[in-house]
């Protein structure tokens, strides 16, 4: 049950606890009032009948020794005791009134039914009142429900963004409960980490930049080493040392969002097919030397190949690097499945680890594997580098076992005549 659900029930069970205890408290009190007035009225006129019957006078209205006498009343009479005493039960009830005068016992009755119906009156009132207070408790108690569940499903709502990496969002700031107290804090929260990424984010590409000439010249020295294996060890951790340069480099141009991406018309099969071969020969952009391992174990599978219009470059790095993680935390084989703008990566390994698919991507965190080896820079720039595309990159566990990426570029996906098209477009715009 939700909290709103709880916050109406809570109010409008109140609002009907409260009616039922004012509708009992004025029901006892008007019985009680009513028949104090009736018996203090039928007790005056019995005062006067025993008063003119001692004098003599018989007025003839006084009932003298009546056999259907209540028994609490002739026992408290035959005492000595002058008393009124409300007959119960039946659909006509009678108020009595007696007295004892010269061994006689003088009585008056009378109807009590006219305050019967005044108090079932009364009840269908209180009733009609509770029923109605209840109903208009139910809708304040929803409307206030309402308001302050969305308050806090918008609350809610803006911290899970902060916590998927929008550091722009933040709540309206407003009123003075414990609501505005949490948005005071969900804001405070925000500010705070925005401020503290930010500054990671400034001392890594800082750190990058500084280390671009002193790598550039550690490779290029490494490049003049006579020919032996100690040359090789030092020329591969070299190359190694720059591509993670690079990579760093590339994470905070991501982080700045200030890319945009160079649109091409391009079969996504033929992409693929021409991306995975330079990964073989080790001539792709960013895979240095060395640095995917068994590539020329990669299948490409094109089950319904596509034109589609985006930037070549930024797919091939998606590509490179899921295939890369694959290769280096997964198992062969990998393959490589395209079908109609969509494009995934398969691998035979343990899968993604639990805390990657509940949160995707973390930079400086291993990407999996028995081994633990990694820092997490691969999949960020690929999640990266799909958000400059416009397309959408999933990691998911197939039931099957092993690893599965998805890169999503239905969007941009186009027909052939679209395609001829966009192509008319782009040649119009270079005569002009």
């Amino acid at each position: 049950m939700g909290l709103r659900a709880k916050i109406g029930i809570a109010i409008a069970a109140t609002a009907a606890v409260v009616a039922v205890l004012i509708g009992v408290l004025v029901h006892n009190r008007t019985v009680d009032a009513q028949f104090g007035l009736a018996a203090e009225s039928i007790d005056g006129r019995l005062q006067s009948l025993v008063q003119d019957r001692a004098a003599g006078v018989d007025t003839g209205r006084a009932i003298v020794d009546p056999p259907d006498l209540p028994g609490p009343l002739k026992k408290a009479v035959e005492n000595g005791k002058r008393g009124v005493y409300l007959e119960p039960g039946g659909p006509a009830p009678h108020l009595w009134a007696a007295s004892k005068l010269n061994g006689e016992i003088i009585a008056l009755k009378r109807p009590y039914v006219r305050e019967r119906e005044v108090l079932r009156s009364l009840d269908r009132v209180l009733w009609v009142s509770g029923i109605a207070g209840t109903g208009l408790g139910c809708v304040v108690g929803l409307l206030v429900a309402h308001r302050l569940g969305r308050r806090l499903t918008t609350s809610a709502g803006t911290a899970q963004r902060i916590a998927e990496g929008d550091l722009t969002a933040r709540l309206p700031r407003g009123g003075k409960d414990e609501i505005a107290q949490l948005t005071t804090a969900v804001n405070t929260m925000a500010d705070a980490l925005a401020a503290r990424l930010q500054a990671e984010r400034d001392v890594t590409a800082n750190i990058a930049h500084e280390l671009r000439t002193p790598v550039a010249g550690l490779v290029a020295a490494a490049g003049l080493l006579p020919p032996s294996r100690p040359t090789e060890l030092v020329q591969d951790r070299a190359q190694r040392v720059r591509g993670l340069m690079e990579d760093v480099l590339e994470v905070a141009r991501l982080d700045a969002r200030t890319e945009e991406a160079d649109t091409e018309l391009r079969s996504l099969g033929e992409l693929a097919r021409r991306t995975v071969a330079a990964m073989s020969a080790g001539a792709t952009p960013g895979a240095g030397p060395g640095a995917v391992p068994h590539a020329g174990s990669v299948e490409v599978r094109v089950v319904s190949d596509g034109l589609v219009e985006t930037d070549p470059r930024r797919v091939e790095r998606v590509l490179v690097n899921l295939v890369g993680n694959a290769l280096r935390h997964g198992a062969a084989p990998v393959t490589v499945e395209i079908e109609r703008g969509v494009l995934r990566v398969r691998d035979s390994g343990p899968g993604f680890p639990d805390a990657l698919l509940a949160h995707g991507p973390q930079r400086f965190r291993t990407g999996g594997g028995s081994d633990g080896h990694g820092l997490g820079l691969g999949l960020t720039i690929a999640s990266g580098q799909a958000r400059v595309l416009g397309a959408r990159l999933t990691f998911a566990n197939p039931a099957g076992g092993g690893a599965e990426a998805t890169l999503d570029l239905s969007g941009a996906l186009r027909e052939q005549g679209e395609a001829g098209e966009s192509r008319g477009a782009r040649g119009a715009g270079e005569v002009g």
